[in-house]
């Protein structure tokens, strides 16, 4: 075992968990070790249903996500969602809209073929996936949520080509998990700007994960009833110690799955997305109380990806 774990120290790897639980000393650009994200904020009632309940109850929220993806957003839909994020200084990131299960194959149904996750099937279908972000780019959003590193890949390279716009935020799917070190070098060498984890990791495992790349880590707080329904808001200070710079996000236990979302489910959207904020709210308070120390970072950091209007 030693020699293995020489072998990856040569790598710049850790080769143990952070079992001590030693403390990053990594932030965001902006100094802050933590912020908060919304996610399946389905469209622009739901963004501004949100937006009311975070204002009632002073919860300060960094990001927004969306989870039926592109694809199923009309253009003025995305229009307004871009000008609500421009105007409150809020990342807006969209899911790119096709992806395996939306698609005609039957393996992603199938007991063991769930492996396939939410990649895109051939050269036509990534062909849809690039064609989705640039659609989204064009209406001003600077933010996209992929599932497929080699859309990943593809994305950071239209980046660096002037394809894509230099400042676009590629934030990897909680269904295209970093659950190593290895592989979440991978995911920062491929372009990742900023990574999902899984739901389930040890604070020593997020630890390791964080010694070995920069970009802010992604994690649920409270986690949908489909990726494990975990609750783990008295984690919150630890987390921070040893993972940040990190996004908190709070999906809600015992709620229904609304992916893909529409009219027909918006009422339920938007009652959800407010119960998300009261999580936040809850958070907050925890965190006041258990790390007072903890440092958020502001509203409207220059990293983030809020979206741009004309």
């Amino acid at each position: 075992m030693k020699k293995t774990q020489q072998f990856l120290a040569r790598l710049n790897l850790p080769i143990a968990d952070n079992h001590e639980l030693k403390p990053s000393a990594k932030l965001f650009k902006d100094g802050g070790q933590y912020r908060l994200e919304i996610p399946s904020v389905e469209g622009p009632r739901v963004f501004r249903e949100v937006l009311e309940a975070a204002k009632a109850q002073k919860v300060p929220i960094h990001r927004v996500s969306q989870g039926s993806g592109v694809l199923l957003l009309s253009k003025d839909e995305i229009r307004e969602m871009a000008r609500i994020g421009h105007g409150e200084g809020i990342e807006v990131c969209l899911f790119v809209g096709p992806r395996a299960t939306f698609e005609t194959g039957a393996q992603t149904a199938s007991a063991a073929g769930k492996v396939i996750g939410l990649q895109h099937r051939g050269a036509d279908q990534l062909v849809y996936a690039i064609e989705d972000v640039r659609r989204a780019c064009d209406l001003g959003m600077r933010s996209i949520l992929p599932a497929d590193l080699g859309l990943i890949w593809v994305l950071s390279a239209m980046k660096q080509k002037g394809e894509l716009p230099a400042n676009l935020v590629i934030k990897s799917s909680v269904t295209l998990p970093a659950a190593n070190p290895a592989t979440a070098v991978i995911f920062e060498q491929c372009g990742v700007s900023t990574m999902n984890i899984p739901t389930d990791l040890s604070p020593a495992q997020m630890g390791a994960i964080r010694q070995a790349v920069d970009i802010p880590i992604d994690l649920y707080i409270e986690v949908p009833d489909n990726f494990g329904g975990f609750v783990r808001y008295y984690e919150m200070p630890t987390i921070i110690k040893v993972a940040a710079p990190v996004y908190f996000k709070f999906g809600l236990r015992n709620s229904p799955d609304i992916y893909p979302s529409g009219i027909h489910l918006e009422d339920l959207a938007a009652k959800m997305g407010r119960e998300r904020v009261h999580r936040a709210r809850i958070a907050l308070d925890l965190l006041a109380e258990y790390a007072p120390d903890a440092k958020m970072s502001p509203l409207g950091s220059k990293d983030l990806g809020i979206p741009e209007v004309s």
